[in-house]
């Protein structure tokens, strides 16, 4: 594919499938995604793309990234020979214009036709033959134009001197015509492998093989290995991974002690500390231990399959901006072909038939679709690989154009602004407690442990490591309600942990937070609805928290603390991180109040974003017109966020919103010079200037100018690699 209306015929072509429901081409990576039935096979994709004029084949066996177009080496030793071929060519045609100098830069300019850039023609007829237009439509009738004007000159001179028509030829204008237009693919194809550099890095990442261990094995150190392909490997598995390995998939580490570097996928520049009980993800590197992992995720299933598929589906996504391209390219070569085939009648009419054959090629030749097809999709691709490699999961297009234009971003407090891993600072019975203290205890958790909300975590932690607990009773009805707590039965009685929300009347002075705890979370046990004891929880601030706020007061944006918390545990803590107005801190808000919430700032006209990890933010993430999620957070939050952060600094919040800002503006640019171009190109090539300037421009100048245009975008795309720093 080489422009905007190739990639529309493809898509029509495959959605015109019968069982296809949505078909997306990426003009950048030369792919497409396509969402079917399964009865549709990749067989009748194939054929479908083959009978629109174009080739395809399955993306699995092609590595992740690439396109099976010509390598930029040979693009570039052709179009060498090409422009070799021109230059000599001209110096040729000024030294002599006999008879056999003329036969000699006809079988020159044949050769580089039929052999440099037979693609340019060869498309171009698929495109004729199934009734469309693209691109070498316009580059291909230009130089055979010029070719069958110049070999009636060189076969029949005299017989069109009779006619009063010079016996010109073109030959020297289309072997440099095609030179210029290889030489700016050439560019093209190497930009275009810089701009889609992050996707084939995350295919650097896989391993293919991986060290499988006995099941029965205790001896993980020295103990007989299989080395086998990952695709033989399943979950609960137990794999060794050596020093100076890459770490082939997701898995829990049951032996060992090392350093991991997990810089290319999180961006975080320095290695961490990974031991018995942590999580590993496949693409890192293991540095300096042995490690043996029990496989969780495999292949496909993996966190770096998972990133590399919403990679793939982001840099083929449309942004809203696009879709004016996309209308404008649709109507482009055919308006293009009826402006060429008017400017060739006028100058017939008001000068000679060889001027008008001269200013029509050069209008059919400066005419560049490219440019305006790649403008969007090449900011995009750019945009979205730079985040991925710096710890950013951008989910498309409209993301990045959504997130551009926020102006306010709501924070939820845990395990966002705080590090999310609470602990248990105070624990207070009451004195009128039914339930002795060890009972208590045994009953919170037995019931905290159902639940995987790091209160409950912090809950189990404290109470197992301060006293031996009695074996509780069975816990039945077990309920979590989000942003409150929990319930459940427990021998015929109701247990309660969570929130002042579930107490009926006012609390109890004995619970009451002390003096140096009126910032700690307050987490009220209830036994048949009545107050039994109260944990008092804290949690500290993320450690680039307040740099995170500062930026985003730098970009304008206004930043919010939304909590289900107390108003005093959320205040401490919205202080500490650098929000001190009363009115942007909103406390004992359930999921149903945030999601009012940021409804209520939208209907002020306000662009919100909204940043969480938990189940309780998921529905104000889908809300807002830009959501930000951890990917440390819960599956649910994940799906609802339209960018996610593989790490928890949150100064990527504030880069996120300046790349997405970035991006933007040069999406603009880049449709900006597409259109300028074309707006003043295309009458300067048709001769406007000629009236009053005498100036017209020659179809070698219009093809290097073509050429240049498509470069220029794809270059002004490239800056957008400079990831904004944190």
């Amino acid at each position: 594919m080489t422009c905007a209306a190739c990639q529309s015929h493809v898509e029509r072509a495959l959605t015109s499938v019968p069982g296809v429901s949505f078909a997306s081409v990426n003009l950048m990576a030369h792919t497409a995604r396509v969402v079917a039935e399964p009865s549709v096979s990749d067989l009748q994709l194939i054929e479908a793309v083959r009978l629109s004029g174009y080739t395809a084949s399955p993306a699995h066996t092609h590595a992740p990234g690439s396109s099976h177009q010509e390598t930029p080496s040979h693009l570039g030793l052709r179009a060498l020979l090409s422009l070799f071929a021109g230059a000599f060519a001209m110096v040729l045609s000024m030294a002599s214009s006999s008879a056999g100098s003329r036969w000699f830069l006809c079988l020159l300019s044949l050769a580089v036709m039929a052999f440099a850039a037979p693609e340019i023609y060869t498309a171009a007829w698929r495109a004729a033959r199934h009734r469309s237009t693209n691109m070498n439509t316009l580059v291909a009738l230009g130089t055979i134009a010029a070719f069958l004007a110049s070999f009636a000159a060189t076969v029949a001179p005299a017989a069109l001197a009779r006619h009063g028509i010079p016996p010109s030829v073109y030959y020297e204008a289309v072997i440099l015509i095609l030179a210029f237009l290889l030489s700016g693919r050439w560019l093209e194809a190497r930009a275009r492998a810089s701009a889609t550099s992050a996707l084939r890095g995350f295919a650097h990442l896989e391993s293919s093989e991986a060290r499988l261990l006995s099941p029965q094995t205790t001896d993980y150190a020295s103990a007989p290995e299989t080395l086998l392909p990952l695709d033989a490997i399943t979950p609960g598995d137990f794999i060794r991974i050596l020093p100076g390995d890459r770490i082939p998939l997701d898995g829990q580490i049951i032996y060992g002690r090392s350093s991991v570097d997990e810089s290319m996928l999180t961006g975080e520049p320095l290695p961490v500390t990974r031991s018995t009980g942590d999580h590993a993800t496949a693409g890192t590197l293991n540095l300096d231990g042995i490690l043996v992992l029990r496989a969780t995720a495999v292949g496909a299933d993996s966190t770096l399959a998972q990133m590399q598929r919403l990679l793939e589906q982001a840099q083929s996504s449309r942004a809203p901006m696009q879709r004016l391209a996309d209308r404008a390219s649709s109507v482009f070569v055919p308006t293009v072909l009826v402006l060429a085939l008017i400017t060739f009648i006028v100058w017939c009419i008001y000068d000679s038939p060889a001027r008008a054959l001269s200013v029509a090629i050069a209008v059919l030749i400066i005419a560049c679709p490219c440019a305006m097809g790649l403008a969007i999709p090449a900011a995009i691709t750019v945009a979205i690989g730079a985040a991925a490699q710096r710890g950013l999961l951008i989910k498309g297009g409209e993301s990045l154009e959504r997130l551009s234009s926020v102006d306010t971003i709501a924070l939820d407090k845990t395990g966002t602004l705080t590090e999310g891993r609470p602990r248990i600072a105070k624990f207070i019975p009451s004195p009128h407690a039914q339930l002795d203290t060890a009972t208590m205890l045994s009953l919170a958790v037995a019931a905290e442990r159902l639940s995987t909300h790091p209160l409950s975590q912090a809950v189990v932690e404290f109470a197992e490591n301060h006293l031996t607990l009695p074996t509780p009773p069975l816990i039945e009805n077990f309920t979590i309600t989000p942003g409150t707590g929990l319930t459940a039965n427990v021998a015929g009685h109701r247990l309660a942990i969570g929130n002042a929300s579930l107490l009926s009347s006012e609390i109890p002075p004995e619970l009451n937070a002390p003096a140096n705890f009126s910032h700690a979370t307050p987490l009220y046990l209830l036994y048949d609805n009545e107050p039994q004891a109260v944990f008092f929880a804290t949690d500290e601030l993320r450690p680039h928290a307040r740099d995170a706020i500062a930026l985003l007061r730098a970009l304008h944006v206004h930043p919010l603390m939304l909590t289900g918390d107390t108003f005093t545990s959320a205040t401490a803590i919205a202080h500490e991180a650098g929000i001190n107005a009363v009115e942007d801190i909103h406390a004992h808000l359930l999921p149903s109040d945030k999601l009012s919430l940021i409804r209520s700032l939208q209907m002020q006209k306000k662009k919100v974003a909204m940043a969480g990890d938990g189940i309780n933010d998921a529905a104000a993430l889908a809300q807002a017109d830009a959501g930000l999620a951890l990917a440390a957070g819960s599956d649910l939050a994940r799906e609802a966020g339209d960018i996610l952060l593989l790490h928890n600094d949150l100064r990527l919040i504030p880069a996120s919103i300046s790349l997405a800002r970035r991006t933007t503006r040069i999406m603009r640019e880049n449709l900006a010079w597409a259109l300028i171009y074309n707006v003043i190109g295309l009458p300067i090539a048709a001769g406007a200037l000629y009236p009053r300037f005498h100036l017209l421009l020659s179809p070698i100048l219009a093809s290097a100018a073509m050429a240049l245009s498509s470069v220029s975008v794809l270059l002004n795309s490239l800056r957008l690699r400079r990831f904004p720093p944190v």
